[in-house]
């Protein structure tokens, strides 16, 4: 029974200066110093687990950089060409590289546990592929090998160092600070870092199709035509056509991305701007590129995507994160992390809770929206006229 309980059990709850008057000045002396203890010794272990913590702050920079290392070398590429199994020494060789620092590097990626390390009965280490490590890949389904080289590239990780002037709002935002033009505009004048992005958004397109395809399959009922409006390479618009075979496509981005789209039946390359006009189709497909614009503009991007589909059947499709700062969720983390991407590579770029998309909607014009989570960083929003 609850009367029974000595007040030692449930002491956290315990307010001691409600102590029933009764109570000696000894057993109340006993209680403080337990409770007293209690935070004591609560706040020693937060001492030492932050002297233990801190330590990824001053060398987070190191994860990002191995992994690179590890993709700059082909490490996962030569394991997989090797049926998946490697001994250090074949490694090495295939590699070219010197067994001591080639032993140091996997021995690290060993202890992040993207790769499986062992050793024989005779001593000799053997290195092994693992879930994580495939995502290393330079091809693959679910290899993430372009999106570590767009995000580890100087040009990306130069705005870092100037983000507390962007969290200020000093001048420019970080990337224009760092690179002398915005994103887009930089990516327009160099080819090769528009490339990165795009092999980039392709290796998410990979990740993310499949899921919305599993998760939301009734998502093209009805309908004969999409617009992937910003759709890069068409890498997304290729892979939708094929997960639904009745309907038709159009890959639509700024002209020097839409002349480079990789080839698919049923697929459109249309280049243009998406703040002037979209093309018309049943539907408006838009994923990953809200977040990149203000509220201003996004509004503008919705309504020309409103202005493209049809009144009585139309809808927009938007594939973006949803942000719950209170959830559990497992990919919650990458979703706070990606909207401090767009603080530090964007001008006013940002991933958006439900009541932010909520209003972001209903001005654009939009009479209601259903919001689906699939497995995924990313949600699915349909937007209906």
């Amino acid at each position: 029974m609850e009367g029974n309980k000595c007040p030692a059990l449930y002491k956290e709850s315990l307010d001691i200066s409600l102590l029933d008057k009764h109570t000696s000045k000894m057993e109340q002396t006993v209680l403080r110093d337990v409770t007293n203890g209690e935070h004591r010794g609560k706040e020693e272990e937060e001492e030492a687990q932050a002297s233990v913590d801190i330590w990824r702050y001053v060398f987070g920079f190191t994860e990002m950089a191995i992994v690179k290392c590890a993709i700059d070398l082909g490490i996962a590429d030569v394991l997989h060409k090797n049926g998946g199994s490697m001994s250090l020494a074949e490694l090495a060789s295939s590699l070219k590289c010197p067994p001591p620092s080639l032993y140091r590097v996997m021995r690290f990626l060993a202890h992040r546990k993207i790769f499986r390390q062992s050793q024989t009965s005779q001593g000799t280490l053997v290195y092994t592929q693992t879930p994580l490590s495939r995502r290393l890949l330079s091809k693959g389904e679910n290899n993430m090998a372009a999106f570590i080289q767009l995000e580890s590239s100087p040009v990306m990780l130069a705005p870092w160092l100037g983000l507390s002037n962007r969290v200020q709002e000093k001048g420019d935002s970080a990337f224009d600070a760092a690179n002398g033009e915005d994103v887009w505009s930089y990516a327009c004048n160099n080819l090769a870092h528009s490339k990165l992005i795009n092999d980039a958004m392709a290796c998410d397109a990979r990740v993310v199709v499949p899921q919305i395809i599993k998760g939301c399959p009734a998502l093209f009922d009805g309908v004969s035509s999409f617009v992937d409006v910003g759709g890069g390479d068409g890498t997304t618009s290729s892979m939708l056509v094929k997960g639904f075979p009745w309907i038709q496509g159009i890959n639509f981005d700024l002209p020097h991305v839409a002349s480079q789209g990789v080839i698919c039946e049923r697929v459109q390359h249309v280049g243009g701007n998406m703040f002037e006009s979209v093309p018309k189709a049943d539907v408006a497909f838009i994923t990953w590129v809200l977040h990149d614009w203000g509220d201003e503009e996004c509004i503008q991007i919705l309504r020309k995507c409103k202005e493209a589909i049809p009144k009585d059947k139309g809808k927009v499709i938007i594939v973006e994160a949803v942000i719950e700062e209170d959830a559990e969720d497992k990919f919650e983390d990458a979703r706070l992390t990606l909207d401090m991407v767009m603080l530090a590579h964007t001008t006013n770029g940002k991933e958006r809770t439900f009541k932010e998309w909520s209003c972001l909607l209903n001005k654009a014009g939009f009479g209601h929206f259903d919001v689906k989570p699939i497995q995924a960083v990313q949600y699915v929003i349909e937007a209906y006229p």
